[in-house]
Parts: C-alpha cells; structure tokens; sequence
C-alpha cells in the first residue's frame, strides 16, 4: 500500500536479479507512507563440511578460469565497491587464513573473530564510515560488519556478497514480542567452489538459516538499499521505519 497513490509505479528486475519497483509520487504531500506485507516461505539451505572445501588459495582461480554460470556470477564479487573499500582488510583477514586452510573454515573464522572483537552499537557509524576507521574503532552494526567481512574475503581474492533481508527475533523470556520492533538486517555469502554461496551472519556469529529472509544481494548496501530515491521540495525529512517478522500460522 502506498499513499499517495502513485503515478507511476513500475516493477522490474535488476542487474543481480533483485525484484525493485520504481515508482513517482507528483501530487504535493505532507508524509509518504509505504507498507509491504508479504508471506515467504524460507528454506534454510545446507551447508558444506567446513574442513571439506577447497584451500583458500585455490579459490581466485577457481572463480576466474571457469566458465559455468556460478563460478561467472561470482567473479563480479571479487572487486572492490564503493562501500568495501579498505586498506587493512588484508592485514585483519590473515590470521584467519593460514596457508592450506579450506575456505569455510577461514571464513567462519574469521566471522567468530568480528563477533567477538567488535561491539554492535547503534549510532556511532553510518553508511559513509570506511571500513578502516570500523576496524580502528572496533564498533559498528550489522552493515558495517558485513561490509568488513566482505572487505576481507575479496582482499584474499575470494567473491563474496552482500545480503539484504530480515531475521526473526525473539523477545526476552516471559515477555512479549512486541510489534513493529524489529530491523532491517545484513549479512553476507561467500563463495564456496562446487558448493555455491554459504551466507554468515558476523552480527549474530551463525551461518544464516531459516530465520533470515532475504530480500535482496549485491557488492554491497548501495546496491539493495530497502528505499533510495528523491524529493523534490523545501522543508526538512525525517524517515520512520517499522518491521514486524513473525512465523505464519494457518494455510
């Protein structure tokens, strides 16, 4: 539902495969509202033996001299983009990494250490802070940490992505879930060569399962921004964001 309706409103599919809707409001309006209701039946997928995939070394090139469709899709997340760009990515990323270590097992190491050497904590980051100064600070939230992630696999040469979506929550025991208190969550995939992209959660210290819901993937948040767009017009903005996640019941 959106109000003001719309004058144009526009589905489409995106470069990496993503639904988006583009859409104009031309009318004056004091407050746009935007509410998405949606049912999503997820499928947490099995991942590989950690200690089975293949060495970490073997990784770049296994990503660059194939020609199937996977290994194609996955090149394009091994560059650098404008928010995972870092000069100490390399140098945090190593220890995880020692020679002949399989790729899983560094990237879970490496997921455990930011959970465990970073704090989450809202309002001290936003989407412009660099990587490096994340790394300095040792504070963040869950985009930071996913980008930093991300900035460390693709320093070693591993593709890896950003992953947009939602988690369900659970409230403190005895209390109530209460409604519209959740968030917009990321996390990240890297690639695992004949196995495809395993998604871990650096935030929470898993690997995502059936209570995240993605909504969308990119190189990183530029390219699934929940809402991104322009106002034309005086007068201040102040954006309200609400989510509410809950397991289905019933048919």
């Amino acid at each position: 539902m959106i109000s003001p309706a719309p004058t144009l409103n526009q589905e489409n599919t995106d470069f990496f495969g993503n639904t988006t809707a583009y859409l104009t409001v031309e009318e004056p309006h004091n407050k746009l509202n935007i509410v998405s209701n949606a049912r999503v039946e997820v499928v947490a997928a099995s991942a590989p033996l950690a200690e089975t995939t293949m060495p970490w070394e073997q990784v770049p090139n296994a990503a660059s001299k194939q020609s199937n469709d996977a290994a194609l899709d996955a090149q394009q997340y091994v560059f650098d983009s404008p928010f995972t760009y870092s000069n100490d990515a390399m140098r945090y990323a190593e220890k995880s990494f020692p020679p002949g270590c399989p790729v899983l097992t560094g990237a879970i190491d490496l997921m455990g250490r930011i959970f465990k050497e970073f704090k989450y904590e809202g309002g001290v980051t936003d989407i412009s802070t660099p990587i490096d100064r994340v790394i300095a600070n040792k504070h963040g939230v869950c985009q930071d940490f996913a980008h930093l992630q991300i900035a460390c696999l693709r320093s070693l040469g591993i593709p890896a992505r950003y992953v947009s979506g939602y988690m369900l929550t659970h409230p403190p025991e005895g209390q109530e879930k209460k409604i519209g208190a959740d968030a917009s969550h990321a996390w990240l995939a890297v690639w695992v060569p004949e196995h495809g992209f395993v998604d871990l959660d650096p935030t929470n210290n898993l690997l995502a399962g059936d209570e995240h819901i993605t909504v969308a993937w990119g190189r990183d948040y530029g390219d699934v921004s929940p809402i991104n767009g322009m106002v034309l017009g005086g007068g201040e903005q102040k954006i309200e964001v609400a989510v509410d996640v809950r397991p289905a019941t019933g048919p």
